[in-house]
């Protein structure tokens, strides 16, 4: 039972699974109703629901949504880049910012923009450089805040040097937000993730709960970070306590508190909605709600936002995941897939100890972020071999070469981003599950960042096939890793990386 599965992970900083699911709604059909005991669950048809395959994609339908916004854009993610198709995407909200002010004044659209203050602050030109010129000609209008880990403090800050300084902890949630309509990837807003840098991204079309719950996310996690001037300068919020100079104890309990308010705010609206809808009279097929003109018919996929942020004791994420790679029975396939291959011990022993077939796909060093870095960055491609030979090695010493695969993605010019998971139950040729957004199942998205994705459970045949052929078209670029792999040339780890390996994958 995933009840009793569940127990021994709880912690008293997440809400409790006290309610049994509701087995008279339609949604009772679907066994991962206990994830909504953790977090607001949001029931949408599945037509709202669309998955994305390409960068250029990507970055086409944000362009397209800015231009057509009129009420709020909020974008967070790691940084954004300093290149022509990032002042592009930054054109395109200064005409619409413009475009608001001609239409009506005072201006109803609101743009909110959640950025990492190292990431973001690293060069000369940089991030925050790009987007002063928004700040300053629209002050009212505009929002950038910049996240800054309560880890990075003291002699710590003053040591640690510029790009070293990331190691420590980031922002790393990846929501591009437009009205009522929200884009969930692992893509960051830079050139190379709109090119050639393949990642997952999938658009809820449509959906005002789920967008009100991701800006109030951003909200939260924005009022506890920085706020960036007209003047390039940083203040922290009026209240707040500081994220680096103030009591780390009394910051990390305000953050907490900002985001659980949030979440368990969603979560009874959600439930208060849930009552109406499915024990009131208004309750209609999807047939009878076309046929009257509803626009509200029978949900037929559920999604669930997933918050890690352990800093703050939120480690919502981590359970869900936990739980459902131990619930995956024998029969059922996992794909789980990261651009860096570098697991928990906890996520490894449950691929190792459970019953599930694994395929677990990851980057070849050629297309590791990486790759061809200057000094010891370029080292870590093959830092994440070595990890990956110890995890083959420990796969086959326990004879379970045939159940868990490990599969290479590589393409020529490109690289590799994309994270997440698809859940096929025994006997189905299709996922009725996926998770979605920034976590890479590594110890820093579980311990360091601030991260965030979703489940989505769905029971329509139609979106199952867009994610079925989702993860197809990802692993039909892969090779299958054997002891022949390790042996080739390129996958020579020189001694100095293999001791310094344990030292540091904490880190990256």
């Amino acid at each position: 039972s995933p009840w009793l599965l569940l127990a021994p992970l709880l912690s008293p900083t997440v809400p409790q699974a006290t309610s049994p699911p509701c087995c008279l709604c339609p949604e009772g059909v679907h066994r991962f109703q206990w994830i909504r005991s953790l977090v607001p669950e949001f029931g949408v048809c599945s037509s709202h629901v669309r998955v994305l395959s390409s960068p250029a994609e990507f970055f086409q339908l944000m362009k397209g949504q800015i231009k057509v916004a009129k009420r709020r854009v909020v974008m967070a993610s790691l940084y954004l880049g300093t290149g022509p198709l990032e002042q592009e995407l930054v054109d395109c909200l200064e005409s619409t910012l413009e475009e608001s002010l001609q239409a009506k004044f005072p201006s109803d659209l609101k743009v909110s923009i959640l950025l990492d203050f190292t990431r973001g602050s690293r060069g000369k030109k940089n991030s925050r450089t790009m987007l002063l010129p928004l700040l300053q000609r629209f002050p009212e209008q505009v929002r950038v805040s910049l996240f800054h880990t309560p880890d990075l403090r003291g002699i710590l800050r003053l040591l640690v040097p510029e790009r070293f300084n990331e190691t420590i902890g980031l922002q790393h949630i990846k929501v591009y937000l437009f009205d009522n309509s929200v884009i969930l990837s692992g893509a960051n807003l830079s050139d190379s993730y709109f090119t050639n840098r393949q990642d997952r991204y999938v658009f809820l079309q449509d959906c005002a709960e789920i967008a009100d719950f991701f800006t109030e996310l951003v909200d939260a996690v924005g009022d506890v970070s920085l706020q960036l001037q007209g003047d390039n300068t940083v203040q922290v919020v009026d209240g707040m306590v500081h994220p680096y100079k103030g009591d780390r104890a009394a910051y990390c309990k305000a953050a907490h508190k900002r985001v659980m308010d949030v979440i368990h705010s969603a979560r009874t609206r959600q439930q208060m909605l849930h009552a109406q809808t499915f024990h009131g009279d208004s309750l209609l097929t999807q047939e009878e709600a076309a046929a009257a003109g509803d626009r509200r018919p029978a949900p037929d996929t559920w999604i669930y936002p997933l918050i890690q942020m352990k800093p703050f004791e939120i480690q919502i994420d981590e359970i869900v995941t936990e739980t459902l790679l131990t619930e995956a029975e024998r029969g059922a396939r996992v794909y789980l897939t990261t651009g860096y291959f570098n697991l928990t011990q906890a996520y490894m022993d449950l691929v190792l100890g459970t019953r599930a077939e694994y395929q677990i796909l990851l980057a070849s060093p050629e297309v590791n972020g990486f790759f061809g870095a200057k000094g010891v960055a370029g080292a870590i491609p093959a830092a994440y071999v070595h990890i990956e030979r110890q995890f083959y090695s420990e796969v086959c010493s326990l004879g379970q070469q045939e159940r868990v695969q490990l599969q290479e993605y590589w393409r020529r010019g490109w690289t590799f981003h994309a994270k997440g998971l698809w859940l096929y139950l025994a006997g189905s040729s299709l996922p009725c599950l996926t998770l979605i957004g920034s976590p890479n199942f590594g110890y820093r998205s579980v311990h360091r960042d601030l991260e965030a994705q979703i489940a989505i459970v769905t029971e329509s045949r139609s979106l199952q096939q867009q994610l079925h052929q989702e993860q197809e078209q990802l692993y039909l670029r892969s090779g299958v890793v054997s002891s022949a792999t390790f042996e080739q040339p390129s996958r020579q780890v020189k001694l100095w990386v293999k001791m310094v390996t344990p030292l540091i994958k904490n880190f990256f």
